[in-house]
């Protein structure tokens, strides 16, 4: 109520100062003769849009010179200088002309994305879509197929798979995440610099042989190349960014730089948890394209990242439980955590066109990231039942306590990684169909120590690990050492050495009259693993991939598409070490046969475009590493010891629900299950059976420019974990609901329908202010369970993890 109180108040104010004393109006129309809707007519930053007979009115200054700028997203800009007498109308009636710049070649590309069911993400508003983690990410979020539950982090699961399977390309080039982030507070930015991106596109399954040996999704970003200068300023609460571009006088040498830097406070300060908090992120990105000559073009990418997560907890009250039998943790802290995450990329592309047909590329690649998790946090709780009587004195308070005891968590964890790579690839096109290759070598040095323990204490009683024989106490003294519940004490050197090729063919045809497209790919992965007291392991294996797709002759604009194949996941490093730190060096490659139906559906309504996609998928997966999710951990057992599958089907609606602007709906509908050692079928971690998601673009009809962004997602609740190294069939409890709306709305003052001749706006591009409100209806959701035992009942109780309440932000854009 308070956001739409500050909308109608900054609405009237704006139109109060507007001077109306003249009325311009009339009917547009196109070349045909036909009237457009949705046209936006403006002047200075006032303006309205035409209507379904194409008819507009406005009110003007009367004795001046404006320009009247007539837009569409479909036709091009055109611009009318008027000057109209006081009190008088003008009837003006434009005709406007199709946009048909480079027509052909969108369509062209917009239908090959489609027939390989790739989806084109645009990336004009990326950074304008409201979310506490604004960028690529958050725009996926909104896709059917794709969840995450914790707004703290940018990381995501796919169509039941894990953080860890989806694939991740900038210009071409695999990019990684950090190793040790456990919470999605301590991961900070994204590598993918929103501002410095030109095409985004995404297939969540089913995907070509040219693209990485991964089980989930491939997210494909291009960094732009500049053509001219320019400067974009981000400034807001939660930090800010400056981006940079601009290319030599010879045109030769192009660059593009971003600077970014995150703070969290803003939202982890809000939680359930008192804190003394600075998590603070740093990144500097840099994208060099120089032209040799005109069939030579060298690409560097790169990147330094450093992020500083200090954590004092203070206290912590938690109410859980039924309205009948509420229960309450109150947690008194001790110590801090303190981690550091530094990482470095850097990667050279040379790109050689040796003539109209055949383009070569040779690009080396290195990634070293050097991370430290240092904590030591003593945790004194109380579990108590709350006086639920509305009428006693001591309503809401803690009347009994059902578990008293405490936790000393302590860890001194590194890792030191190197990874790097260096791959051919070599595209021919000819006519209709295209043929890639591919070969590359990565190696991989890992070098890491986990060192981790957990003391248990209750009502003055240690409690033993989980594999402590009962002892006779107090008849009989107890007089072994006293050891932590749980332990971790391992290092290891890992080196793993990589060789992958690939091979693929594509057609364009046609078959009576109606339009196909396929392809078939043949990919190869070995990989061996060695290092310090490890037992050499060396494996290899294949991946037979297909897409077909059809568009039929028909009256109405659709297309068919099946894909599928197999798809295999060779070990990473994580996936080797089990959950006791040790190294299973002979891990087998996790498989999955997989098959995509989906159809492309493109209407009008309005006389406007729409479009639904839908897909229906199956994933078959064997050799299944089985994991636990805690908060964004990954801990795996390293055994292959499961079989899994995946089913779904995936829609989506996106279109001008808004004249001139693109909005979105999309339903998900999931089941994923595993069997762990023929113990019966049970819920994978990240089975989300429902989804669903709005992203909505409006702007106030009589003043343009006040934009709104609507970002909500609802997702049903996941499997809610179970307590470190228990049997989780034992707890297939899950999580509420996830749900959570994010709006923003700012008023645009300068961008390229409104440019200003005089002031100190003359010489912006852009220039927007706005403010954001998070977590808008200020729900409680939660991403995990803290599981804390009572000695005496012997009993886990699942804490829920709350994530982030309601919280404003202000946002600034500027751009030169």
């Amino acid at each position: 109520m308070r956001t739409c109180k500050l909308l109608f108040f900054f609405i009237f104010i704006t139109a109060t100062l507007s001077a109306q004393k003249a009325t311009i109006k009339g009917t547009i129309k196109n070349t045909d003769k036909k009237p457009i809707e949705g046209v936006s007519i403006s002047y200075s930053n006032y303006g309205t849009t035409s209507n379904k007979k194409g008819e507009y009115v406005l009110q003007v200054p009367a004795e001046k010179e404006i320009s009247i700028i007539f837009s569409h997203i479909s036709y091009s800009t055109f611009q009318k200088n008027i000057s109209i007498p006081t009190n008088k109308t003008l009837r003006y009636s434009p005709t406007l002309n199709f946009k048909v710049e480079e027509i052909n070649e969108v369509i062209i590309e917009d239908r090959k994305k489609d027939a390989q069911g790739t989806l084109k993400i645009t990336t004009e508003n990326i950074s304008k879509i409201p979310g506490a983690n604004q960028g690529v990410e958050n725009i996926l979020m909104t896709l059917p197929g794709v969840n995450n539950n914790n707004e703290l982090s940018t990381q995501y699961n796919v169509r039941g798979g894990n953080f860890d399977e989806n694939l991740i390309y900038v210009n071409g080039i695999e990019v990684y995440r950090p190793f040790l982030v456990r919470s999605g507070q301590q991961e900070g930015l994204s590598f993918v610099n929103s501002a410095m991106v030109q095409n985004v596109n995404f297939s969540a399954g089913g995907f070509q042989a040219k693209y990485g040996d991964k089980l989930a999704s491939v997210l494909d970003i291009t960094y732009r190349t500049p053509k001219d200068f320019s400067a974009l300023i981000n400034a807001s609460l939660l930090g800010g960014s400056i981006t940079a571009e601009g290319v030599s006088s010879n045109k030769k040498l192009s660059g593009l730089v971003g600077v970014r830097y995150r703070n969290n406070s803003l939202f982890i300060n809000s939680k359930d948890i008192e804190t003394n908090t600075n998590p603070n992120f740093t990144d500097v990105q840099a994208f060099l394209s120089y032209l040799v000559n005109p069939k030579l073009k060298i690409d560097f990418l790169g990147n330094y990242a450093l992020n500083n997560y200090n954590y004092i907890p203070k206290t912590r009250r938690t109410k859980f439980g039924t309205i009948a039998e509420p229960q309450e943790l109150i947690v008194y802290y001790n110590g801090q955590e303190k981690d550091k995450f530094k990482t470095v990329f850097g990667a050279l592309k040379g790109s050689y066109n040796v003539n109209k047909n055949l383009d070569l590329s040779l690009t080396t690649s290195a990634y070293h990231t050097i991370e430290e998790e240092y904590y030591d946090i003593l945790a004194s709780y109380n579990i108590g039942e709350v006086n639920n009587d509305f009428g006693s004195d001591d309503f809401g308070e803690v009347e009994f306590s059902e578990g008293i005891g405490s936790q000393l968590n302590h860890a001194r964890n590194a890792i030191d990684a190197l990874i790097s790579n260096t791959e051919f690839k070599a595209t021919y096109k000819k006519n209709n169909y295209e043929f890639n290759i591919g070969l590359k070598y990565q190696n991989e040095d890992i070098k890491d120590r986990i060192k981790e323990w957990e003391v248990i204490d209750s009502l003055g009683f240690s409690v033993r690990p989980r594999n402590f024989t009962t002892n006779n106490q107090p008849y009989e003294p107890f007089t072994e050492e006293l050891t932590p519940y749980q332990s971790i004490d391992a290092q290891n050197h890992v080196k793993i050495n990589r060789f992958v090729w690939f091979a693929q063919y594509s057609k364009n045809s046609e078959w009576n009259n109606h339009k196909i497209w396929y392809n078939l790919g043949l990919r190869s992965h070995n990989w061996n693993v060695n290092g310090e007291n490890i037992e050499t392991s060396n494996q290899t294996i294949y991946s037979v991939r297909g897409q077909f797709a059809i568009k039929p002759d028909w009256e109405k604009d659709m297309l068919f598409r099946i894909a599928g194949g197999t798809y295999n996941q060779p070990p990473f490093y994580k996936e080797l070490r089990d959950f006791d730190g040790a190294i299973n060096a002979h891990v087998k490659t996790q498989k999955s046969i997989q098959v995509v139906l989906g159809n492309d559906y493109s209407f009008s309504i309005w006389n406007r475009p729409f479009k639904l996609i839908s897909e229906i998928y199956y994933k078959n997966l064997t050799n299944v590493n089985t994991y636990t999710i805690d908060n964004v951990k990954i801990r795996y057992k390293a055994d292959n010891n499961a079989t899994a599958y995946a089913t779904g089907i995936d829609l989506r609606l996106n279109g001008e629900f808004v004249p001139g602007t693109e909005s979105w709906m999309s339903i998900g509908f999931l089941k994923t299950e595993e069997n762990y050692n023929n113990q019966g079928s049970i819920s994978r971690p990240t089975d989300q059976r429902f989804k669903f998601g709005i992203l909505f673009q409006d702007y106030v009809p009589n003043i343009p420019n006040i934009k709104m962004y609507l970002n909500l997602v609802f997702n049903t609740g996941l499997p809610g974990g179970a307590p470190s190294y228990s049997n989780s069939y034992e707890y297939q409890n899950r999580l509420n609901a996830y749900k959570r709306a994010d709006i923003g709305i700012s008023y645009v003052f300068a961008d390229a329908n409104n440019k200003h001749n005089i002031g100190w706006l003359k010489n912006v591009k852009e220039f927007a202010l706005g403010f954001e409100i998070f977590n808008m209806f200020d729900v409680q959701n939660s991403i995990t369970n803290t599981w804390v035992r009572d000695v005496y009942s012997k009993r886990f109780y699942g804490i829920p993890n709350y994530m982030t309440p309601r919280v404003l932000n202000i946002k600034m854009d500027i751009k030169f």
